[in-house]
């Protein structure tokens, strides 16, 4: 008998290749990518350094601010949640009710040229409140109650009815109390006790930055006055404007340093007294042309007050 399995070969079947994920398509990539820029660019980095720096100045006037991981890891957390997250927020909102003044003004800008919907400002308004809130309560109920006086006056700023920034006094006001004043005593709540020279200091500085506030109004004028936004500058011509800047600026700082003085910290006054004679120069040349030195004015003069205040800061807490 012949054997069967002479010769005979196994051929094996090839092996079924293992199942693969479909392809990500690149135009859904290209959406994705398009939505986190636009995203952030809502959000605005540039304006997230006011409030993070003043969460700061806060923590470090508490006096309780330490070189430890746990210490320096709840700082980092109440800088994302006042800068990124809450600031964020307030600017998301802003500018979406601004979209018929920058239509105006700057027609090209996201809202207004299309390139961002309501929906999505709508998902990014509910999760940024819903993030910001919860880190609040993390750090504890003081530090939620002033940031939910912050979001009521983010809100205020831009909602109608009331739109406060309709008048530059009252929403300048509500602007710079919630990035300094507020965000100051957030940063002190969180590590320690509040004292009345802390709650002194971030409400003097609240007031001296309503001047820098109005910086921003100079670039706008002309769609503010048409849409019946009574900025500072529409309402007082540009010079005046200008004055009242630097004027509300300096006399804040001259408070502090006198302040710090009487309570008997001469070191860290003689600092802000000295960074406010440095500012006299950005002062003047923001007076003749404040157009044209909003810039300069920004990278010298404000730069030297947010330093005066983590001066400030220090002498609090030694």
């Amino acid at each position: 008998m012949r054997d069967l399995h002479k010769g005979s070969t196994v051929v094996s079947s090839p092996a079924s290749p293992p199942p693969t994920a479909p392809p990500v398509s690149p135009s859904l990539l290209n959406r994705l990518s398009a939505s986190l820029r636009h995203t952030v660019m809502l959000m605005k980095p540039v304006t997230w350094f006011a409030p993070t720096w003043a969460f700061l100045c806060g923590a470090v006037a508490s006096g309780a601010l330490e070189w430890s991981l746990p210490i320096i890891g709840l700082l980092a957390f109440g800088m994302v949640m006042s800068g990124p997250i809450l600031c964020g927020l307030s600017q998301v909102v802003n500018d979406y009710c601004d979209r018929d003044v920058d239509a105006i003004n700057e027609p090209q800008r996201l809202i207004p040229s299309g390139a961002v919907s309501t929906r999505h400002v709508q998902i990014l308004v509910f999760f940024l409140t819903l993030i910001g809130a919860s880190m609040a309560l993390f750090l504890g109920r003081e530090v939620a109650l002033f940031v939910g006086i912050g979001l009521m006056f983010a809100f205020a700023y831009s909602l109608r009815p009331i739109r406060a920034k309709r008048n530059g006094w009252f929403g300048n006001a509500l602007v710079s109390f919630s990035y300094e004043g507020l965000a100051w005593l957030a940063g002190h709540a969180a590590f320690g006790a509040l004292t009345w020279p802390s709650l002194i200091i971030a409400g003097v500085y609240s007031i001296g930055a309503h001047g820098i506030m109005t910086v921003n109004d100079f670039k706008s004028m002309e769609g503010d006055a048409k849409m019946g936004l009574r900025s500072i500058p529409v309402m007082y011509g540009k010079r005046v404007a200008a004055q009242m800047v630097v004027g509300t600026m300096a006399l804040a700082q001259i408070v502090i340093i006198g302040a710090l003085f009487v309570w008997g910290s001469p070191v860290a006054a003689s600092v802000i007294a000295v960074l406010l004679l440095i500012q006299v120069v950005p002062f003047v040349r923001f007076v003749r042309d404040p157009e044209n030195n909003a810039v300069f004015f920004n990278a010298t003069a404000i730069m030297l007050f947010v330093w005066g205040m983590m001066a400030a800061a220090i002498g609090l807490a030694v």
